[in-house]
């Protein structure tokens, strides 16, 4: 066997916790798993991994080697790595997770631009608004928009920022007028955003003392979809609070009108994440390039 690739499967297997869940994730059988990992015993003549019926776990000797495995393998990444920048091209598979609604209207054609340009470049593309992690999901990049966690070992560069409006349609405003002010927000009817098991996601704006204001409106109607939210508002259903991208081909044609032209827009941030690494890979650092460059264009 193959000793690199017999510590990649050893080290996949304790991030995952058993033999099966690395199986799945390299494309292997769980027998398989299980041999490489004997085959690295053998060779080293020690024992890395307990192993029961129920569960699985690292022998003081084994979590010692499980570290070195992972900067050998991180090195010959790395090299890999370098390789390709020689070539000057990107090749191989890139593996990203995004929010579903922002990676399919902003990243996913950015990317797909990429993909055309650089014909050996694959792309393995999550939509989902589940928190995926880079580490067990096998994953090169991942797009996050909000407020980050300070993670150890993770890299963030902002890409973007969406510009936070409050819109209503003009039926809207001709029946139940218009606000003018944070405050008159209370007294209508607001389309709430709202992801299935979590808190009702206030509405953010800043003040001119760095702070900010978050106002949780009243509504009837919750989506978690943001183009729901702005057809509802179309529909005269009652305020939306949404990136100004996707509204604005709506206030153009004038079917939904900006409020509060006075107050300052909330800007949420975009940000790119990449696991820490000596070399960046050519596919990750030429993907958050584009999406540096292409992001904000649509933001504007």
């Amino acid at each position: 066997m193959d000793r690199l690739e017999s510590m990649e499967v050893f080290v996949k297997a304790v991030d995952l916790g058993s033999f099966a869940a690395a199986a799945t994730a390299l494309d292997l059988s769980g027998p398989m798993v299980g041999k490489h990992v004997r085959f690295l015993e053998e060779r080293l003549g020690a024992r890395l991994i307990n192993r029961t019926t129920r569960r699985q776990s690292l022998t003081d000797f084994g979590r010692a080697y499980y570290e070195r495995c992972r900067i050998v393998l991180a090195e010959a990444q790395a090299a890999d790595a370098l390789a390709a920048d020689q070539l000057s091209e990107p090749r191989g598979k890139l593996r990203v997770t995004m929010p579903a609604h922002f990676g399919r209207h902003c990243v996913t054609p950015i990317l797909l631009a990429l993909a055309r340009y650089y014909p050996t470049l694959e792309l393995d593309l999550s939509l989902s608004d589940r928190f995926a992690d880079l580490v067990e999901d096998g994953l090169d990049l991942a797009i996050r928009t909000g407020t980050l966690d300070d993670r150890a070992g993770i890299i963030a560069r902002r890409v973007a920022r969406q510009r936070m409006i409050v819109c209503a349609s003009p039926p809207y405003i001709e029946r139940f007028g218009q606000p003018l002010r944070l405050d008159d927000i209370a007294g209508h009817q607001a389309i709430i955003y709202r992801r299935l098991g979590q808190a009702l996601q206030p509405w953010l704006f800043p003040r001119d003392d760095g702070s900010v204001t978050e106002i949780a409106p009243a509504g009837r109607l919750r989506f978690d979809d943001l183009d729901a939210i702005a057809d509802a508002a179309t529909e005269g259903m009652g305020l939306a609070w949404l990136p100004y991208w996707l509204v604005r081909q709506r206030i153009e044609a004038g079917r939904l009108i900006r409020l509060l032209p006075d107050q300052s827009d909330y800007l949420y941030d975009c940000h790119a994440l990449w696991l820490q690494t000596p070399h960046l890979p050519l596919k990750v650092r030429l993907a958050v390039d584009a999406l540096a460059a292409g992001l904000p264009r649509m933001m504007s």
